[in-house]
């Protein structure tokens, strides 16, 4: 299932994909393959991805 939810929080802040993965430590392909739901991204990176964006893991990942 796509990530709309990263999408948006990253592009809200004016982030580009390589500047989200320079931040969290991946490459900018990682950050791709996340948003359009071909990876799932251990916890550990989960959480990396919410400091840099300000989010919950819940604003992010959880699924309603």
């Amino acid at each position: 299932m796509k990530n709309l939810k990263l999408k948006a929080a990253r592009a809200g802040l004016d982030m580009s994909q390589d500047d989200l993965a320079k931040k969290v430590g991946v490459s900018r392909q990682t950050i791709s393959a996340i948003e359009k739901g071909d990876y799932n991204p251990t916890i550990n990176l989960c959480i990396k991805v919410c400091k840099a964006l300000g989010k919950t893991l819940d604003d992010l990942f959880w699924e309603e």
